[in-house]
């Protein structure tokens, strides 16, 4: 079976968007690039139109350009270990994959082989989502991972000393792929698999770690806060700068206050705190 390649060129921040979009939409493989990414759909599967509805919708903001080409089947994993580099977030922890040789120079590591899922470090969300998890004592702690992905952040908190970890995703093969990781890093929890309301963790958390979308948090922030312990910390990315207003004028009716927020390439994160 013959696969389409397609490659885009785009603005960074609109990386991720476009590959979880374009997820949605029956591009099964995805290669991060300088430029922007590789996608990879089976020729008889591929849906022209949905595409180039896609990326009309992002053309613009996004500065795309495209081509098109065909290519045979690939041994996909040998294409990504070729364009996946590891990552250090200050010098708290090395994000590698298990191929990568490890780096003693720093406190923790995170192995993350991660296949079609998001979250290896990489992007500012994720990047900034690891930075403020270190700021903030997990030792002993409940933390929930909202839309766990590879289950990056999940990993991070049990390296902090997490007591229990729960962590949830509603993309099946993040949740296949997130248990892989878990298990390279030696979490005995497992990931499950649906929407928060579907999952319904049961609460109280001292940290409640969301890296997902404005809109999906902004609808989802009265369940946080439910779920979130008094004084406990609500950790949020995946939006911008621009954004930030928004989650605060949301959050702050539900006793949430701002402790700490940061930016990177106009993405922003935040901690909040319940009093």
């Amino acid at each position: 079976m013959d696969y389409l390649e397609l490659k885009i060129s785009c603005l960074e921040d609109f990386r991720e968007i476009l590959i979880a979009e374009l997820a949605e939409i029956g591009f099964d493989s995805f290669l991060e690039t300088e430029e922007g990414l590789d996608a990879y759909a089976p020729e008889n599967e591929f849906d022209r139109e949905a595409f180039l509805e896609l990326i009309e919708k992002y053309k613009l903001p996004a500065e795309i350009t495209w081509h098109e080409s065909k290519m045979p089947k690939v041994n996909w994993n040998e294409e990504w270990e070729k364009n996946y580099d590891p990552i250090a977030v200050d010098d708290l922890v090395f994000v590698r994959a298990s191929f990568h040789q490890p780096d003693p120079r720093y406190k923790y590591e995170i192995i993350i082989n991660p296949k079609m899922s998001f979250g290896t470090g990489h992007h500012a969300t994720t990047f900034q989502m690891l930075k403020h998890q270190g700021e903030i004592d997990h030792k002993g702690k409940r933390v929930l991972d909202v839309g766990s992905g590879t289950g990056i952040l999940a990993v991070m908190a049990h390296l902090l000393g997490a007591k229990e970890v729960v962590a949830f995703d509603i993309d099946e093969w993040c949740v296949e792929n997130g248990n892989e990781n878990f298990d390279l890093n030696g979490l005995t929890t497992r990931m499950e698999i649906g929407t928060i309301r579907e999952v319904n963790p049961e609460g109280p958390f001292d940290i409640v770690l969301a890296n997902i979308n404005k809109n999906v948090l902004l609808d989802e922030m009265k369940i946080y806060a439910d779920l979130t312990s008094p004084q406990g910390y609500l950790l949020l990315s995946g939006f911008y700068n621009e954004d930030v207003d928004d989650l605060l004028e949301c959050a702050k009716p539900l006793g949430f206050s701002l402790t700490r927020k940061q930016s990177k390439d106009n993405w922003a994160a935040l901690i909040l705190q319940k009093k």
